[in-house]
């Protein structure tokens, strides 16, 4: 079975309900009729009844299997107002403003995450990535004992040589610019959680420089060192080691010869760069001249799933990142 359809299948059997707060657009329509439709994930949208589904009708979707919630809804959107003005109020959101705000469908469904309503949030297809995650970062925040929300691909290759028979994850390509020792910890913690999550495999974390093993020392290389350490000591149980180069981290022969004796070298499968430039342009280069498939940018580290699409993304797209987002759940 290939790796996207094992996801889909891991997210039907899980039976989680995803809030997709972009019902103006045809193609979360059409996304919503396909998961209801093949039981991957139960969806509510948020928006106006009505509305919704003439622009389902147009769109050749059918979303009756979803609940629909409306933010002009006041039996609905009055207990979210006054639960936001709680959280937010000590940074000076008033109740008022609480009120105005949760008539956002972003915020709206962020809420509705929030308070336990849906498992999983699915938005981006036509918000911009600071739009759609800003009222996530205010309000779902960082997953407890971790302070840095940041982001994965999945690295999918045709032939099983690399990762898990296939598969790697690269972390951060698209959040986190110039990440501290402490969030390049974070980020490799959250990565092994992630990959356990979705892959299902035991993840073997490889701490990326262009140094291995002090092969060279400056600044950039204490910095991997440096996360190492506090990685390993905020997660003793996560197979990890560093810092290395990615052939020694991917190769085996080459990572017997320069981390003789390390769990990592040579088969990781949680690949974590050093800056977002390391992280993005790998992505790029593995995707374009590696032939792999990249499902991503998705979003880790946070408490609850909440997830940015590509404005550029398809229906199909949308499935797949409503069906991780509920392998993600709770």
């Amino acid at each position: 079975m290939h790796f996207t359809e094992e996801l889909l299948r891991k997210a039907q059997q899980r039976n989680k309900c995803i809030v997709l707060p972009e019902a103006d657009d045809d193609r979360t329509l059409q996304a919503a009729d396909r998961l209801t439709r093949d039981g991957i994930c139960r969806v509510v949208l948020t928006g106006d009844p009505g509305q919704i589904q003439a622009s389902a009708r147009k769109a050749g979707a059918d979303v009756s299997r979803c609940v629909i919630l409306s933010p002009a809804d006041e039996t609905e959107a009055a207990p979210l107002a006054q639960e936001l003005h709680l959280l937010r109020k000590n940074k000076g959101l008033t109740l008022e403003a609480a009120r105005e705000l949760i008539k956002d469908p972003l915020y709206f469904a962020t809420m509705l995450l929030k308070v336990g309503r849906v498992d999983g949030y699915v938005a981006g297809a036509t918000h911009t990535t600071a739009e759609n995650l800003r009222p996530a970062l205010q309000i779902i925040k960082a997953t407890p004992g971790l302070r840095t929300v940041s982001s994965f691909f999945l690295m999918v290759f045709p032939e099983a040589k690399w990762g898990h028979q296939g598969v790697l994850l690269y972390s951060d390509c698209g959040m986190v610019e110039q990440p501290s020792a402490e969030q390049l910890a974070d980020i490799a913690i959250a990565s092994a959680r992630t990959f356990r999550q979705l892959v299902g495999a035991e993840p073997r974390v490889a701490m990326l420089s262009y140094s291995t093993k002090g092969s060279a020392n400056s600044p950039d290389t204490r910095k991997v060192v440096k996360a190492v350490e506090l990685a390993k000591e905020m997660a003793p149980e996560i197979v990890l080691d560093g810092e290395m180069q990615a052939d020694a981290a991917l190769i085996p022969s080459i990572g017997e010869r320069k981390c003789q004796g390390s769990p990592v070298a040579g088969k990781a499968n949680c690949l974590i760069f050093p800056d977002l430039d390391a992280g993005n342009i790998a992505y790029k280069l593995t995707e374009r001249l590696g032939g792999a498939q990249a499902l991503g940018p998705l979003v880790q580290g946070m408490a609850k799933p909440a997830h940015d699409l590509s404005r550029g993304c398809s229906a199909d797209d949308i499935v797949k990142v409503a069906a991780i987002s509920a392998i993600m759940a709770d």
